[in-house]
């Protein structure tokens, strides 16, 4: 790392995380975190106003993603190295922000260990790319255009468009009992079949069971809602199973398990526009054997499938898992997987 002060912009529209970024960065020497903005525009704006050495990107800011906040900051501010910290990692988007001239890539999830090395390779003028990623394929070759995403098999289209401005919902609970948590599913997953729409849980046995007897009580007819193929209940184990090797989760083999039981919530709903939600306790079983990076995979490659297939997620936590409490680096770093925080 040079011994002069390297300025730094950070361009993150998450709280939490971005308390995470900057704590990181302030415990090196030479690193100055001179702007913190939210968007897009905020961020072209204060890039061209300050001309920072290094900007810290997001793709997914409001108002204008990251990708063309990048396209322009290139062109105002031309000696500012880019570097996106990101929750996406399908090669398409990753290689589309590279193309932008970026000089590197971090996954979010792997940003405790990887971004202090990403920094000192993009200011030694190197190009960094998250370990997670690779077998990718990527390359770092000029700006394109556009961005053009492939549509998704098993017949269901993508929500996400060109420019990435797609609707984000993967919410997270923390609660203090089984009470507490039942309560949540009971809401989340009543309001869902309601609607006449699908709803996909996995979770514990005891915590199936008991949500089934609460959404009856709720008044929904559970038992036509099960025949029609509106709500799929499978456990948590079992499903964690299908899809783990090497103590981490497969990236392809959550993608075909996910896919698949979107596709089958979607067929059983009689509209043109059918709206799947799911909620569950894969992560959170993972984070409470202690396996803290499986699970934070795993709700990054969850939060994939929300912004493609425009499905809500809802995961829940017991609070007692995360040592030292909701002020810990741990807490945190599950909170920055998701667009919106709950406590019961």
């Amino acid at each position: 790392m040079p011994a002069r002060s390297i300025r730094v912009l950070v361009a993150e529209d998450y709280p939490p995380f971005r308390r995470v970024l900057v704590s990181m960065m302030q415990s090196r020497p030479g690193l100055q975190i001179i702007c913190e903005v939210e968007d897009g525009p905020e961020a072209v704006q204060k890039a061209e106003a300050l001309q920072p050495e290094v900007v810290l990107l997001d793709i997914g800011l409001p108002r204008l993603n990251g990708i063309e906040a990048a396209r322009q900051i290139r062109n105002l501010s031309p000696k500012s190295k880019i570097l996106f910290v990101s929750q996406e990692s399908s090669a398409d988007i990753v290689q589309a922000a590279l193309e932008t001239g970026a000089k590197g890539y971090v996954v979010k999830a792997d940003a405790g260990r990887e971004l202090i090395p990403a920094l000192e390779a993009v200011l030694r003028g190197q190009t960094y790319v998250s370990k997670s990623l690779s077998g990718h394929g990527l390359t770092n070759v000029p700006d394109r255009s556009a961005i053009h995403v492939a549509e998704i098999h098993h017949g269901l289209e993508t929500r996400r468009q060109p420019g990435l401005q797609s609707t984000r919902h993967h919410e997270v609970g923390f609660y203090s009992d089984d009470r507490a948590l039942l309560d949540g599913y009971t809401r989340f997953v009543g309001a869902v079949l309601k609607s006449r729409n699908a709803a996909i849980v996995v979770a514990t046995e005891l915590h199936r069971e008991e949500l089934l007897a609460r959404l009856q009580a709720y008044g929904l007819d559970m038992t036509a809602a099960i025949e029609q193929g509106r709500y799929i209940a499978l456990d948590n184990e079992e499903t964690i199973a299908t899809f783990m090797v090497n103590d981490l989760p497969d990236p392809a083999k959550v993608s075909k398990v996910t896919v698949d039981l979107i596709a089958r919530a979607a067929k059983s709903v009689e509209r043109e526009h059918a709206r799947v939600a799911a909620c569950g306790e894969c992560a959170p079983l993972l984070w409470e054997r202690g396996n803290t990076e499986a699970a934070v995979r795993l709700e990054r490659l969850w939060d994939e499938m929300a912004r493609s297939y425009g499905v809500q997620v809802f995961c829940g936590y017991p609070l007692g898992s995360f040592q030292g409490g909701t002020g810990s680096y741990t807490f945190e770093r599950i909170c920055a997987e998701h667009s919106r925080v709950l406590s019961w």
